[in-house]
């Protein structure tokens, strides 16, 4: 059986893991996992051969490590999480927790297609040090992923999870939302802290704050070209790839959210708009890891078959960040 087989796994290692400031169902007060801040959701370097390049990706967090995050998002969509091997993901986790500051969080995409691979890569996250798991909707059976389908996946994943978990809608890599009412549902469970929700749509941000509002509940805007209005609404922080390469204008502007400096948070983030959607919905990875590059970061080439930029390409997302002061 399912539940009997992982819970005998995980089980010498729970009291370990529950035992984190920061980690477990709760916080020492009895209030859940505090979430909010600001995100990087960090590349996966690799080598001209395609391997996996451990030692830039230690150098690129203590570089990140300068900004005042809250914490990293590791094997995000950004992470590339579905060209690696299970060995892979798990190392790269384990790397990322060692590079960090203890005070950092370190949440950790665990999604899978299947219920049963997710629980085991969750537990498997936790043990290697994760202190949250991110978990992507299933998708590849997405005419069959019925509200109905994903609270039961979220429900028997957070039921076994030793670390809290943040439920990831990201309509554009999975084809489909993790419905509002099985966000309500499952913003009740006490081992699921809150969402990212990378699908842009500000009512729908808005409508879930709303509908968890008597739940400790939050919401992670997921891009930084809708932080603002995210905030506006309720968010309590984001997952920016942006922050990767304006670590400091992201985390800029969520401080003039936080203190109602509302006209000269409106000014940065129309400035990170063009920048913000040239490294996520026009170049995504590519584009992103060029930028890197050109911002003193390793970004280095995205595993096969994801391609690097044509010149032409390369060009226009330079363009999208000089013509906005940033280069």
């Amino acid at each position: 059986m399912l539940v009997s087989r992982v819970w005998s796994s995980v089980r010498p290692g729970l009291s370990r893991v529950l035992s984190r400031t920061l980690g477990g169902w709760s916080t020492g007060e009895g209030r859940r996992m505090d979430l909010s801040g600001i995100y990087p959701p960090v590349t996966t370097p690799f080598t001209a051969t395609a391997e996996v390049d451990y030692g830039k990706l230690e150098e690129n967090l203590h570089k990140l490590g300068t900004f005042p995050f809250r914490g990293f998002v590791v094997q995000g969509s950004n992470g590339e999480f579905p060209f690696l091997t299970s060995s892979e993901r798990l190392e790269v986790v384990s790397r990322a927790r060692q590079a960090l500051p203890k005070d950092k969080l370190l949440l950790a995409g665990s999604g899978c297609e299947s219920t049963q691979a997710t629980v085991e890569m969750t537990v498997s996250m936790a043990q290697v040090g994760a202190d949250a798991a991110m978990v992507v909707t299933p998708c590849y059976y997405r005419g069959r992923m019925s509200s109905a389908a994903l609270i039961y996946h979220y429900t028997k994943v957070a039921d076994l999870s030793p670390i809290p978990v943040v439920l990831y809608s990201v309509p554009a890599n999975t084809g489909l939302d993790l419905p509002v009412d099985a966000v309500v549902t499952l913003s009740q469970h006490p081992n699921i802290v809150g969402i990212k929700d990378s699908g842009g749509d500000v009512t729908r941000i808005g409508l879930i704050v709303h509908k968890t509002r008597n739940q400790d509940f939050q919401v992670l805007a997921g891009s930084a070209g809708f932080l603002l209005a995210s905030y506006a609404i309720g968010a309590v922080g984001g997952v920016c790839a942006l922050a990767n390469v304006l670590g400091a204008q992201v985390c800029q502007l969520e401080r003039l959210c936080l203190t109602g400096q509302w006209e000269d948070a409106q000014k940065l983030q129309h400035r990170l708009i063009e920048p913000n959607t040239a490294v996520t919905r026009q170049f995504g990875i590519p584009g992103l890891k060029k930028t890197m590059d050109w911002f003193g970061y390793y970004g280095g080439p995205c595993r096969s078959p994801l391609q690097e930029l044509s010149p032409a390409q390369e060009e226009a997302l330079r363009l999208d960040f000089a013509s906005n002061g940033w280069l």
